[in-house]
């Protein structure tokens, strides 16, 4: 990518979308599109064409998708599974027909099997059955990465996909009933310290595993894939660490300041028992995360305390 060329990016004012925006521009480009919502429905062909067709943008990143966790996915299945698929459809067909140079698109590391090895390597997708509760959204990210590969195949598009481990940073969703675990904490401990509650409730049973990942090292390595690799299937983005639910719950506490006591739900879901990213294809390329889960829980914390006093002026 040239500091002129002209780049999209769908989905730019979401965590993922703005975390590569701050990236690219730290490297100097400037030539940008951007369309919000409400002039750009992603899920409308006759939308997505008419953008494409006028803007003709040279390099295109897939970040707009429509997440959540446990409970969104499960609640909503249908608009899970057609949001997701209109919205990448949409726009992998319309890179192709309007000759967009290199397209990256973001899947999720929930396409893989339930109860697959550790940690997960790229080959295990499709091995085995996916986690319930959020099989639309994976089906969803499936197709892509198959689509991207397919055109890939058929007309040589320069089409690649990756497929980051759990996310946190700026701009994330704080909302209780849309939001990850990991800022889901955040807010609960934070309330629960201004409100002098006696006990945080956390969902499930607190022994599920997970790797997180700072948006800003997601950014970094999507720079560097889009300079350094081209192939076809897809690449794990992660730190290649976990951490229980449990303590990162601990962590979290202690990062607020929080005194009280853990209450685990055990009648919620704990969802899948692991998600490690087998991250060794990444290394070798050369590409590894720097910020570590301490440091990143508390700028990201720093950020939401302040965002939170401000809302109440």
């Amino acid at each position: 990518m040239k500091s002129e060329s002209k780049i999209y990016i769908a989905g730019h004012s979401g965590m993922v979308g703005s975390a590569i925006h701050r990236k690219l521009v730290k490297e100097g480009h400037t030539n940008f599109v951007y369309k919000d919502f409400s002039e750009l429905d992603l899920r409308n062909q006759q939308q997505v064409e008419s953008f494409f067709s006028r803007e003709k943008p040279d390099y295109v990143f897939l970040a707009a998708a429509r997440v959540g966790g446990i409970v969104a996915n499960n609640t909503y299945r249908a608009e899970f599974l057609y949001d997701n698929l209109m919205i990448q459809n949409n726009i992998i067909h319309n890179s192709y027909v309007n000759g967009v140079k290199k397209l990256l698109f973001l899947g999720s590391s929930c396409i893989y099997p339930k109860f697959a090895d550790q940690p997960l390597k790229e080959d295990y997708l499709l091995t085995g059955e996916l986690e319930p509760t959020n099989e639309p959204y994976a089906i969803a990210k499936i197709a892509g990465i198959k689509l991207c590969d397919a055109y890939r195949a058929q007309y040589g598009c320069n089409f690649i996909s990756v497929m980051p481990t759990n996310l946190y940073g700026p701009n994330d969703n704080y909302d209780l009933q849309n939001s990850h675990v990991l800022p889901a904490l955040i807010r609960k401990f934070h309330e629960a310290k201004l409100n002098h509650s006696e006990f945080v409730e956390i969902w499930g049973t607190g022994t599920p595993k997970r790797e997180f990942m700072h948006a800003d090292d997601l950014a970094e390595a999507i720079y560097f894939l889009m300079h350094h690799y081209d192939g076809p299937g897809f690449i794990n983005i992660g730190i290649g660490e976990d951490i229980s639910i449990k303590d990162l719950a601990l962590m979290i506490k202690e990062i607020v300041g929080y005194p009280g006591e853990l209450k685990f739900d055990t009648g919620k879901p704990d969802g899948t028992p692991r998600k490690l990213m087998d991250v060794s294809k990444l290394h070798n390329l050369g590409f590894k995360a720097k910020i570590s889960l301490q440091e990143g829980i508390e700028s990201v914390y720093e950020a939401y305390k302040n965002n939170s006093i401000n809302a109440l002026k």
